[in-house]
């Protein structure tokens, strides 16, 4: 298993950041990398509370972890300090023993030049997830939150990244 650490400068407010995080309408469209959609399945925001989301690729050709063409994944909040750290537990739905286990995603925002400096660490990555395509999907996701948030901040209607 191993961790990776990625960051993002995004100008918009911690707090319009925050809300991102913890609103499934927003995970459904930042979280995705390029070439997959999301669906939030379940989505409780609180410490304690459970979510569910599935990424399916677009192309026919990929493979999935949990099915064909689909990553599925399930956890729950285990830290919200508004406006500054959320921490998650999840796993994903598999049968396949080397995707198994839990990982941890901690986001932790901190305000900087005019905007919110986002920093993502992801631990317990499974070993046979490759840490490149890791990293490659993390960084969509970070730029893909960073559009969302920042159009909607300032007022325009927000572009589907």
């Amino acid at each position: 298993m191993y961790e990776t650490r990625m960051s993002q400068h995004v100008n918009s407010s911690p707090g319009a950041v925050c809300r991102a995080l913890l609103d499934a309408d927003a995970v459904a469209r930042w979280r995705v990398p390029a070439g997959m959609r999301g669906r939030v399945h379940e989505f409780e925001a609180r410490e304690g509370g459970r979510f569910r989301v599935s990424l399916t690729y677009d192309s026919p050709t990929a493979t999935g972890k949990s099915g064909a063409h689909t990553d599925t994944y399930q956890g729950r909040f285990v830290r919200l300090v508004p406006d500054e750290r959320v921490v998650e537990e999840f796993a994903f739905e598999t049968d396949d023993p080397a995707l198994r286990g839990t990982m941890t995603i901690t986001t932790t925002l901190a305000p900087a030049d005019g905007g919110t400096d986002v920093l993502l660490v992801h631990e317990g990555v499974p070993d046979v997830v490759s840490a490149a395509d890791n990293e490659t999907g993390t960084r969509m996701a970070l730029e893909n939150l960073a559009r969302l948030v920042e159009d909607t901040e300032a007022g325009a209607k927000p572009s589907t990244p």
